[in-house]
């Protein structure tokens, strides 16, 4: 399992967790025929500790949104456990994990701050309503929360007033993430928070989260396209690659020295500015195999690997350790 020093608990722990959804229609006559499954996470284990930051990479496709609605206990797993702070919280249907007393300290700040906010509601009423559901805090204790929380995000309270479509992309960014901490969460999944922001405003929003992680002491899951982002921020990095962790080990480690062909052709990807430091691009050939009834003896990666062997063909790669902290998905590691 990836993660902390064996014997030493995680914040989070996940063990062989699994998503399967039926997919095509059996006509019907046929009405007892199986229908196909895609298999959008197939068997992820790993740990989240206290105060530990850990990327979440991969391209799309490969499951890392499913996987991150997954542990905010938005959707129900197929199979497999997720463990918070020791309890098993896979147990309880998501429909009903809205008033579990874990629900306040897993929170999740979105990809696109405008579709996540309610467009009817103020930004005072955005933050204010997690701690109306699950603190049930009201009045002055209320409003204190709040100001408090838009103070940690730097939202002046002049804005506090205001509705989504009177606010610009960096300032609904941090109603998003003010809403997120209110209820003093202790993991925050962060599913791409800068994607739909300008350069210039996801540098400002990524220091941000620095700073709250110093202040708040939080542990958090950072899922992101962008690679430099995730070297600079991440204390390890998960590489998924269609339903499945490929390589797992410290950010600066993997990012140093990629072990599994995805994982180096993703790094060979980054742009670079220093001509020193280029290196040649590694291409990748083929297309990805299809995540619908994979052959579980075959390795996912076959067919676009460029070492791609027959033995990979006939024998799934299991994520194995191949030095401290490090493990990787690969016959020729």
């Amino acid at each position: 399992m990836t993660g902390e020093m064996a014997g030493e608990p995680g914040l989070l722990t996940v063990d062989g967790l699994r998503k399967l959804y039926a997919v095509g229609k059996a006509p019907g006559w046929r009405k007892k025929t199986p229908q196909s499954l895609l298999h959008a996470v197939a068997g992820v284990s790993f740990t989240i500790g206290r105060g530990e930051t850990v990327g979440l990479v991969g391209e799309s496709g490969c499951g890392k949104s499913t996987l991150v609605r997954l542990l905010a206990r938005l959707h129900d797993a197929t199979d497999g456990t997720i463990r918070f702070d020791g309890e098993e919280i896979s147990a309880t249907p998501a429909r009903r994990f809205g008033k579990a007393r874990q629900r306040a300290q897993i929170q999740m700040v979105f990809q696109d701050a405008t579709d996540s906010l309610n467009p009817r509601y103020t930004a005072f009423r955005a933050i204010a309503d997690p701690l109306l559901r699950l603190r049930g805090l009201s009045g002055a204790a209320l409003r204190a929360r709040v100001e408090e929380a838009a103070r940690l995000t730097g939202l002046p309270d002049a804005l506090l007033t205001r509705f989504p479509h009177q606010l610009s992309g960096g300032q609904k960014a941090r109603v998003g993430i003010a809403r997120a901490i209110a209820v003093e969460p202790e993991l925050l999944i962060l599913d791409e928070p800068t994607a739909a922001l300008d350069v210039s405003v996801q540098v400002v929003i990524l220091q941000l989260l620095q700073q709250l992680k110093r202040d708040l002491g939080m542990s958090y899951l950072f899922v992101s396209h962008d690679l430099n982002v995730v070297r600079l921020l991440c204390d390890r990095v998960l590489v998924m690659y269609l339903g499945k962790i490929v390589e797992a080990g410290p950010a600066a480690e993997v990012f140093a020295d990629p072990r599994h062909p995805y994982t180096r052709a993703l790094v060979s990807a980054i742009p670079q500015a220093d001509p020193d430091h280029r290196t040649n691009r590694l291409r990748l050939s083929g297309e990805p195999r299809s995540p619908i009834d994979p052959d579980p003896s075959v390795c996912r990666f076959y067919g676009r690997c460029p070492k791609g062997e027959p033995h990979c063909a006939s024998e799934m790669p299991v994520l194995r350790e191949v030095a401290p902290s490090r493990q990787v998905a690969c016959h020729f590691v």
